[in-house]
């Protein structure tokens, strides 16, 4: 069955998907990067330590952070929550526009809105520029890698909708074809975009390779969990909500 309610429903709906999907991905954070962060900041506390340049105020400032670890551990909850339930409404509202144009299933059609939401937002951008750890980035640059950021968001946006666009396009002719000109699109639109944009490297040579990669593989994780468990959680509450409107289900609960 299509995907039904209205935009206000979808909202909710996507609303209570995210929060749902944030503390799950807050719980992979927690367990699986938290470690990686602590052994991070070791290692940028260590190479600080034998400097002794700076004024007072500075040392100061470094000795007594403006939030302490724990609390930056239990904010993690509160900001993937609140990230989580933003990605919601956004779901919902594509989810709104984009029911319009296809025939497939309501929980099949928020299972693939999802995964091209972290195909756009988190798959394209990573392999660009991928997560650091602390102690890695020079701060003098942190504008110029936020607006990178932004732009391979865009890049990523852009490719996902050219392979729509590609698969539509070639209504009526064989889905394989359709496929393989889609993923030709999302390819082609990426590799320019990853040609035009320009590299960040701020590694140092010293910083361990094997942090560096475990740090990497649970951000991904951290966003594949949210992502996932966005898609599964409001594909499931839209089943459940389209079981409980069919006139079999009203039946039977009148009868109860």
């Amino acid at each position: 069955m299509p995907l039904t309610g209205s935009l206000k429903t979808l909202l909710l709906r996507g609303l209570l998907a995210g929060l749902i999907a944030g503390l799950l991905a807050a719980t992979v954070g927690f367990f699986i990067g938290e470690p990686h962060i602590d052994a991070a900041i070791a290692i940028e506390e260590a190479g600080s330590g034998g400097h002794s340049h700076g004024t007072v105020e500075e040392h100061s400032h470094e000795e007594e952070p403006l939030v302490s670890r724990s609390g930056q551990q239990a904010g993690q909850f509160l900001a993937l929550a609140l990230a989580g339930m933003a990605f919601g409404a956004i779901l919902a509202a594509v989810l709104n526009v984009g029911r319009r144009f296809t025939t497939l299933p309501g929980p099949r059609l928020c299972l693939a809105a999802a995964g091209f939401g972290w195909v756009a937002i988190v798959a394209v951008p990573f392999f660009k520029y991928p997560a650091n750890p602390p102690a890695v980035g020079d701060p003098a640059t942190i504008d110029q890698r936020t607006w990178l950021w932004v732009a391979v968001v865009v890049l990523g946006l852009l490719a996902v909708a050219a392979a729509i666009a590609a698969y539509r396009a070639l209504a009526g002719q064989l889905s394989s074809f359709r496929l393989i000109a889609a993923v030709a699109a999302f390819a082609l639109v990426t590799a320019v975009g990853y040609v035009l944009l320009p590299g960040v490297n701020e590694v140092s040579d010293d910083f361990p390779a094997t942090l560096l990669w475990q740090f990497r593989v649970a951000s991904l994780a951290e966003t594949a969990t949210l992502w996932a468990a966005l898609g599964l959680a409001f594909a499931a509450l839209t089943e459940w909500s389209t079981a409980r409107s069919t006139p079999v289900a009203r039946e039977v609960a009148t009868s109860g």
